[in-house]
């Protein structure tokens, strides 16, 4: 008599068979299956589909049941994933030593090992493992910064569909690996290599990444020395705001990501009427003519809009004067902005946020190779923005961005990039508030002193390239070039003169014209040789800007006086017919920068690194309207050592130079002499906790001379005899404490005074500068079980009272602010929600040198959430 098999068989047989559904369905048509029949059913799949089935006296062997499984299905569909997973191979253990030639990587597996494959991607060596899982007590992810000399990074990832990844970096080149199988697991045996140890066959799997650096913690940057350096290795502050950070505060404005870096505060606000920058280590420069915006290395010059975060990587922050890889830069330190690139392989993202005061903004960022070979990839970001915002406007911001990406790899040692950026918007034009007395008007955050209807046009054209050459291993041509053309127009009604007794604000109407072209063209040469036992690694460039700027006309109503009540508004006053008006002589200006700078990082051993930079610039500035002309030339030198007495902790100082040409003229005409600034740093970095968390306390010292003072023989002129002093200390803490457990935080103590000058009182504070500004964010993210994937967040910033104006004539109050965010990630999918201001606190943002205006209102409690799905 034929023995009927149960279901219970049937379910051993299929776990041993990691088919598709189609073949199970197929299988199971032969039902009612007997065991008589079960072997032959057997010996006739094919051996793709199943190469370990067999027959034992009658049973199958090899074979999983169903007391194996999680839990019983209880749909088809539910049984076929729980086959599939019943047959995976489980990583469950990593081990990582340090050898001769590179480190040996040891993977303790559960399960039979299927044959791995192997590609290259720029530096990175990648080995696949299918039908793998990684099950690790510490987290999902395995990440590994430095383990040795010549590998920078060891990543170990799970894939979609069942695949885990390990990606052994080379700081020179992709590494040489060898793959070997022992009675725990998989040995993989990196040595390394030079950027032609290995090539990808034309079939081979490239890497999957965004371009993201996962977490909280980033080893590298490249703008405090143009170079990939290690942050330990440089004599420098210098902070890093990773892609994880961007999205899990959800930015959509610079100057609120730049709240996670110590020493900074303030706002980064389109050229409008406070013409004012971030403060940085007490120093706040003009947006107009020495902003501290980077991107991509290229200085932003003329501010006219929005800096887009839409395609923004990552954000890197030096400190200190920075002349000498950048020319005229504000010497409290720099921002650069890293915009994303194309990737090898197919990414997909789409997101919505949508929040308080009508905020709606869709984007997508989508990537990959257009060629088989994956040669030439692209990448392109768009992103709308649509709001209200909390200020008594009509005008609503409206913002198009859309920046494609073309990266041609031309052969082994040469890429080709090449972008596009562009921004139209419109804004409200927002003078913000006066101060009556000594502190900000008391009146709602949301009163305005123009009129509603005011607003200001821009949009922005960015063209540009990226050459990459090596001419060997040791030496790299980088060339790069952009054309930036900004175009601005504001009508608004403009404050001149205020009555603080009765609260009578005197404006005019106004318009306004601007158009900016300039053109930004860089190469460096970057080659590493020995001198006997000591290693150079030597930086040579040269930098070329032409701007020109066009002041296509200034008009205002002077005939007609607007009169508003700061503390009873009556808006409403209607528009001149601005054609009729004649224009203000015009402000236009042709400036040429040209800079070649040196630079050597010289290695002596593991203990002691010395950087030493010098760079020579010329400014040549006209005015075609006056005929006037300027030349400035200067010599900024920087010299940084670094001491290592462990492998993970660095001691270091510099001291550095800067300049920056002066835009004022004095009694007869004649321009200033050039502002000069010079300072020192001191200071530690320590990667902790097995190298995910980097600590760094600097204190530092910075005086600026020759700045612009009321001339004491004539008050409508100026001479170059003022000089300003910050010093002060901080503290910068980013990284993971434990698996899922973020942060970043900072503090900051800044003492930035005029030491002398001829009308403003030498001792007095600078303007926007508190004592003290602090700031925290933290999320923990559930790492298994039902929860996996929820995750929370808070965050805490504090900013010091500050003066307004360097005459010190009024305050802004100190404010502590609280926010908190609410995530959850699944398969593709991420849900975010966040609360700014958490308990609605009045607070004044940023201070401008006026009275008049210019004092920002913060933004007061807020709701941002956001629904993406990435493939």
């Amino acid at each position: 008599m034929m023995k009927q098999v149960d279901s219970r068989s049937l379910t051993r047989l299929a776990g041993t068979i990691p088919f598709g559904i189609a073949t199970l369905q197929a299988l199971l048509a032969i039902q009612p299956v007997v065991a008589d029949d079960l072997e032959a059913h057997v010996a006739t799949i094919p051996a793709s589909i199943c190469n370990t089935c067999t027959w034992e006296d009658g049973t199958l062997a090899n074979t999983v049941s169903l007391d194996e499984i999680d839990r019983p299905a209880t749909t088809v569909e539910e049984w076929f994933t729980q086959i599939a997973q019943a047959t995976l191979t489980e990583i469950v253990g990593i081990q990582v030593d340090e050898t001769e030639e590179g480190i040996r990587l040891l993977l303790d597996i559960n399960g039979e090992l299927a044959t791995p494959e192997t590609s290259i991607v720029g530096n990175a060596l990648i080995t696949d493992i299918p039908n793998a899982v990684l099950k690790l007590s510490e987290g999902e992810d395995f990440l590994v910064s430095d383990p040795t000399n010549g590998i920078a990074l060891i990543d170990v990832a799970t894939l979609p569909n069942n695949r885990v990844r390990i990606a052994i970096t080379g700081t020179d080149g992709p590494p040489v690996i060898d793959l070997q199988t022992d009675a725990s697991g998989l040995v993989v045996n990196a040595t390394v290599g030079t950027p032609t140890a290995q090539s990808a066959s034309d079939d081979s799997i490239q890497v999957v990444v965004t371009g993201e650096q996962d977490g909280y913690f980033v080893p590298n940057a490249n703008t405090a020395t143009r170079t990939n350096t290690s942050i330990l290795d440089t004599p420098q502050s210098i902070q890093v705001i990773p892609q994880q950070v961007l999205e899990d505060q959800q930015i959509i404005r610079v100057d609120d990501a730049l709240r996670n870096v110590s020493g900074i505060v303030g706002r980064l606000d389109p050229f409008a009427g406070t013409d004012t920058n971030l403060t940085i280590r007490g120093f706040t420069p003009s947006t107009f003519s020495s902003g501290a915006i980077l991107r991509d290395g290229f200085r932003v010059t003329d501010n006219l809009g929005t800096q887009e975060t839409a395609n923004i990587e990552r954000i890197e922050v030096i400190k200190g004067p920075s002349s000498v890889l950048y020319g005229q830069t504000n010497p409290g330190g720099i921002i650069n902005l890293v915009t994303k690139r194309p990737l090898s392989e197919p990414f997909y993202e789409l997101e919505l946020q949508a929040g308080s005061f009508g905020l709606i903004r869709p984007s997508i960022d989508i990537s990959g190779p257009l060629t088989n070979d994956r040669a030439l990839r692209y990448r392109l970001n768009l992103a709308y923005q649509n709001e209200n915002g909390f200020r008594d406007f009509d005008t609503e911001t409206d913002r198009f961005f859309v920046a494609p990406v073309l990266s041609w790899d031309i052969g082994d040692r040469t890429n080709f990039t090449v972008l596009l950026e562009y921004t139209d918007e419109d804004n409200p034009f927002d003078l913000a508030l006066p101060a009556f007395g000594t502190e900000v008007v008391d009146v709602p955050a949301d009163r305005i002193v123009g009129e509603p209807d005011d607003f200001f046009t821009s949009n922005s054209l960015v063209l540009g390239y990226d050459l990459e050459h090596q001419f060997s291993d040791d030496w790299t041509l980088n060339h790069g070039f952009r054309y930036t053309n900004q175009d601005y127009f504001v009508i608004t009604a403009r404050p001149f003169f205020q009555d603080e007794t009765t609260g009578d604000i005197t404006r005019f109407f106004a318009d306004r014209g601007l158009q900016s072209d300039d053109y930004l063209l860089q190469t460096t040469v970057v080659g590493e040789f020995n001198t006997g036992a000591i290693q150079h690694q030597l930086l040579a460039g040269v930098d070329l800007n032409f701007n020109r700027y066009d002041e296509r006309f200034t008009r205002a109503d002077v005939n007609t006086p607007l009169v508003l009540n700061i503390f009873n508004p009556v808006y409403g006053a209607p528009r001149p017919d601005f054609e009729t008006l004649v224009p203000f002589p015009g402000f236009d200006s042709n400036t040429d920068r040209v800079g070649v700078f040196l630079q050597d990082q010289i290695t002596f051993s593991d203990e002691l690194i010395l950087v030493g930079s010098v760079r020579y610039d010329n400014v040549d500035s006209r005015s075609p309207d006056t005929g006037s002309e300027q030349s400035d030339d200067a010599v900024s030198p920087r010299i940084g050592v670094i001491y290592q007495p462990a492998e993970t902790v660095a001691l270091y100082a510099n001291y550095s130079q800067a300049f920056t040409p002066n835009l004022e003229t004095t009694s007869t005409g004649e321009f200033l002499d050039p502002e000069r600034a010079s300072g020192f740093e001191v200071g530690a970095k320590a990667e902790l906790l097995d190298s995910n968390l980097l600590v760094t306390l600097a204190y530092f010292d910075i005086t600026k001379r020759n700045v612009a003072s009321t001339d004491p023989n004539d008050p409508f002129s100026v001479v170059a005899t003022g000089e300003q002093r910050s010093q002060g200390v901080e503290l910068d803490v980013a990284g993971e404490i434990l698996p899922g457990w973020n942060i970043i935080a900072n503090y900051a103590y800044t003492d930035a005074r005029i030491t002398e000058d001829n009308t403003i009182p030498e001792g007095n504070r600078l303007f926007n500068a508190p004592y003290h500004s602090a700031g925290l964010w933290t999320t923990y993210e559930i790492q298994q079980g039902r929860l996996q994937g929820l995750g929370f967040g808070v965050g805490f910033n504090y900013v010091g009272s500050r003066f307004g104006d360097l005459a010190n004539s009024f305050e802004a109050d100190d404010y502590f602010l609280t926010n908190a965010a609410l995530f959850y990630e699944r398969d593709s999918w991420q849900l975010r929600l966040n609360f700014n201001n958490l308990f609605d606190i009045d607070y004044i943002s940023n201070t401008d040198v006026s009275r008049t205006f210019g004092n920002v209102p913060g933004a007061p409690f807020a709701v941002v959430g956001s629904v993406s799905v990435r493939f």
